[in-house]
């Protein structure tokens, strides 16, 4: 599986590297900052890549770490032990006028040794969706493990009793079903200690009791329940003594279905009894529509994600169509608004170098300008205008090499090799102090490049500038595990679906991740890179990253199939997912307009899924006006003030997913424009729906490069796109067959009647 792997560099000094035509720098230049260390991370942790971006990494960068949301529970580590708790929904009025939902860790049960003061908490050892953690204090240790979607914190003491302190009086059920177990409730939650055979559970008080552990049997495992019936008792108790020991994730791509399995499996110690393996539970975008766990799901919690399903497996498996996409659609031919095109284009060109780069000194900004410049080109490709597409292919080209070269004033890609980190200076949003947003800024760089790969495979040769693209591959792809360069899949969350944004994990509310519609644009160039230079795994492996992405956001960013908002909620859609909470708010400003866009841009030719629910993109943009209205009204506005009509742009080509003459319609020419995107591909986007049809997700083809679309008589247009150097036959779904020549994008129309 692994999907990248390093380019030999040759070193140039005690600094810098030389790596092809580019290069990069070991250390931070001038007063540049480093990256932060994890130094809360045992010895065997330090030899591998710091995990960021993690919905645990809190426990390896900070002396007091936040909780940590495993769902259904929460843990967190404190001096005195292990905090362990349920969370339960809070529904809370904002200064915006809405409602957030939040899961937060309160009311905990504290859990510590007896026999001795517990050590730091630090990072034990992770796997794909498990954690240890060790509060070792010499010869002594506590050993916690957690597993997202488990209810239980697997414990292990080296010597003594634990003591247990509930926050309430709590009353003792079932005390005679199980002399192991001590089932507990309290404020309406039901709680249950499962000891080794022979402890003895005392009681010290109403809120406190004592597990005295026999010698030799210091386990515990403490388990949230999701109601109090004798059954549920009957059915945690059979599985309580199965401890997570590894949790893997396995993807595979299946190109001629078109569609992505993933398979989840978790290994187990059994401390005693039979082995009657894990108790896991679901998310819903594991458990929704999933014909081969019916008829197996057991009880559920309720969770800052929906409903938390359990089932009593080893393993499960999910299915999942890839909604292919091209990197660019045909020309647009004969359209009324033709010279509209030509007369947008025509600025636009004349713009374009002082357009590419014209806010802020990232390389966040700097990608969004070379992706935007590419997608002028292409405009120009298919408007015949050959030359100003070179033009432009030669600016991207020198601007992104200005980057990657390590010796430009604008920027530079450095590498901290004690952490396993791939940085870009200078920094913003704290993509350096915090490790954040990797798969974001690179992703960027990524599909340009494979673009650029696509009319110009020379550029990406290994001596060339193709070993800095893999390097940041690397940072955010690499799939081999416990790698000292690179954390497996850095940004990446394997139970639930999508990515984190925040590298250390600061936040009450455990991580969080904003711009779904960014990391999309991520796996969408990893499937490009692999499709040009013939990675296999790594095409697969973007393909994998992209099709559960669209699962998650569609489940907990649009709620497309209403398993997830709570009642109190009041928005169409989610803007920023956290570990335990969601709101519907940005970073830097309460404007709606933006606070919708930024799950939506980039919005380009790749961005279909989109249109997943063409109903739900007119509920979502029926919103704005309102949401606009009440923020005119009660916020205070930035000097100066964002446009009036900010992303217009972005709307129009939403819209146009549904509707594409209803969104020509909110067109204004010279009205706002989004900075990742320009008017000529805005309009020639619109236009190309208006003749094709809106994405039609029921035909798919046995490539990855394809899509379909429909109009409103019935006749479809196919479309194809071959990456490779030798013709490609593609077969559709519904029999449609083509052949594509190497570097081209094929187009075939259907009609209600015919072929």
């Amino acid at each position: 599986m692994a999907a990248a792997i390093l380019v030999m560099p040759v070193l140039a000094s005690a600094q810098s590297v030389k790596l092809g035509a580019g290069g990069y720098h070991l250390t931070p230049k001038g007063a540049d900052k480093p990256v932060p260390q994890a130094p809360f991370r045992t010895e065997a942790m330090l030899k591998r890549a710091a995990p960021t971006s993690q919905w645990y990494s809190t426990l390896a960068f900070n002396a007091k770490p936040e909780a940590i949301f495993v769902q259904p529970i929460t843990v967190k580590a404190v001096p005195s032990g292990l905090e362990f708790a349920l969370p339960s929904k809070e529904a809370v009025e904002t200064h915006r006028q809405d409602v957030e939902i939040r899961y937060p860790h309160r009311d905990p049960i504290l859990i510590s040794p007896m026999a001795f003061q517990p050590g730091k908490a630090k990072l034990a050892n992770v796997d794909d969706w498990s954690i240890d953690i060790s509060m070792a204090n010499g010869a002594d240790d506590l050993l916690v493990t957690v597993a997202r979607g488990n209810p239980y914190a697997s414990l292990r003491v080296t010597r003594g009793d634990l003591r247990l302190r509930l926050p309430a009086a709590a009353e003792r059920l079932h005390a005679g079903a199980d002399p192991r177990a001590l089932t507990l409730k309290m404020g309406g939650k039901t709680y249950a200690a499962f000891g080794p055979t022979g402890v003895q559970w005392e009681a010290v008080s109403p809120s406190e009791w004592i597990a005295r552990l026999p010698e030799g049997k210091g386990y515990l495992a403490m388990a949230a329940m999701p109601d109090d019936k004798a059954e549920t008792l009957a059915l945690f108790a059979r599985h309580a003594y199965a401890f997570i020991k590894q949790t893997r994730v396995a993807w595979r791509y299946d190109e001629a279905a078109s569609r992505v399995e993933t398979s989840f499996t978790a290994s187990t110690q059994v401390m005693e009894g039979p082995d009657h393996g894990p108790l896991l539970g679901l998310y819903p975008h594991h458990w929704f529509r999933n014909p081969s766990v019916e008829g197996a799901l057991g009880p559920s919690f309720d969770t800052v994600r929906g409903k938390l399903r359990l089932l009593a497996a080893p393993s499960f498996k999910t299915n999942y169509p890839f909604k292919g996409f091209v990197p660019q659609w045909p020309a647009v031919v004969g359209s009324p608004r033709a010279a509209e095109l030509k007369d947008v284009l025509d600025k636009d060109l004349a713009t374009a170098g002082r357009d590419l780069h014209r806010q802020g000194r990232s390389a966040y900004w700097a990608g969004k300008g070379l992706l935007r410049t590419m997608k002028l080109a292409e405009v120009a490709e298919q408007q015949g205008d050959a030359g100003s597409r070179d033009r432009l292919h030669d600016m991207v080209k020198k601007r992104a090499e200005e980057w990657l070269g390590g010796n430009s004033s604008r920027g530079y890609v450095q590498r901290e090799e004690s952490m396993g980190v791939v940085s870009i200076y200078p920094d913003e949003f704290y993509a350096v102090a915090e490790i954040n947003d990797h798969h974001f800024w690179y992703g960027y760089f990524i599909r340009t490049a494979a673009e650029i790969a696509l009319r110009d495979p020379s550029w990406i040769a290994t001596g060339n500038w193709g070993g800095m693209i893999e390097l940041l591959i690397a940072d955010i792809a690499t799939t081999e595990r416990g790698r000292a360069d690179a954390p497996f899949l850095r940004n990446w969350d394997a139970y639930e679906g999508h990515t984190w944004a925040n590298g250390i994990g600061l936040g009450e509310f455990g991580n969080n991740n904003e711009s779904s519609s960014e990391s999309i644009n991520a796996w969408v160039g990893l499937i490009l890179w692999g499709e040009v230079t013939g990675n296999k795994a790594l095409r697969d492996l973007g393909a994998y990253l992209y099709a559960n992405e669209i699962q998650a956001i569609n489940h907990y960013w649009f709620n497309i199939h209403g398993q997830v908002f709570a009642p109190e909620y009041r928005n169409a859609e989610v803007s920023l997912v956290f570990g335990g909470m969601y709101r519907h708010d940005t970073w830097w400003i309460d404007d709606p307009r933006q606070i919708k866009g930024i799950n939506l841009l980039p919005v380009t030719t790749a961005h279909t899924y989109l249109a997943t629910d063409p109903a739900f993109i007119q509920r979502s943009l029926a919103t704005l006006p309102a949401e606009t209205a009440l923020w005119n009204r009660i916020a205070k506005k930035p000097s100066p003030p964002p446009p009036k009509d900010i992303w217009q742009d972005i709307f129009a080509k939403y819209l146009a997913l549904a509707d594409p003459a209803a969104a020509l319609k909110t067109w204004e020419r010279w009205g706002s424009v989004e900075l990742g995107s320009s008017r000529s591909y805005t309009l020639n986007f619109m236009l190309q729906l208006e003749a094709m049809g809106t994405p039609d997700f029921s035909i798919s083809a046995d490539t990855p490069l394809h899509a379909v679309f429909k109009r409103g008589d019935g006749s479809r247009t196919y479309l194809a796109f071959n990456a490779r150097r030798a013709p490609l036959d593609v077969r559709f779904s519904d029999g449609i067959r083509m052949t594509v020549p190497p570097g081209q994008l094929a187009r075939m129309v259907s009609t209600p009647s015919g072929r």
